[in-house]
């Protein structure tokens, strides 16, 4: 993406910790770049792409506090992909249910595949409740146990 055309862009505050959590996720990330910073004795301000989606991350002090109530999604196309992104975004945070999970710095993140939802969404309601009860027993999301769960229901 342009990051002309983004129109909404996700700004995560910090304490002191932006400069960290800028090397952090575009260490993560693949496709991922550091696009401006602005460091001096008062402020950290940083502009980074991760999968063509800008951020802006910055210090601005303690009474900043990240909540669960938002989220940032990383859709994954594989059970590798899953894995990667849940391995390494809760380095040094917390592995939560159902494929939710806060990093380091408290930022909540929720690693799926989209096939739940297609499969959470089925006219079968039998099936989707038998997928919706397998991936609400998991802590990190295993798409063949969903599957298998609402191929079994």
């Amino acid at each position: 993406m342009n990051m002309d055309t983004q129109k909404i862009v996700t700004c995560l505050t910090y304490n002191n910790q932006a400069k960290e959590a800028v090397k952090f996720y575009t260490g993560i990330f693949k496709d991922s770049k550091i696009l401006s910073e602005l460091e001096n004795d008062f402020v950290y301000v940083a502009s980074i792409l991760l999968q063509g989606e800008e951020f802006t991350l910055m210090n601005a002090g303690p009474s900043f506090k990240f909540e669960q109530g938002f989220s940032l999604m990383v859709k994954c196309n594989s059970q590798d992909e899953i894995d990667y992104y849940w391995e390494n975004l809760s380095k040094g945070g917390e592995k939560s249910q159902c494929g939710w999970l806060t990093d380091k710095f408290g930022v909540s993140w929720q690693v799926f595949d989209p096939r739940m939802v297609e499969l959470f969404r089925d006219k079968n309601t039998a099936k989707a409740q038998k997928a919706m009860q397998a991936m609400m027993s998991m802590s990190k999301i295993v798409i063949s146990d969903i599957e298998a769960a609402f191929n079994k229901g």
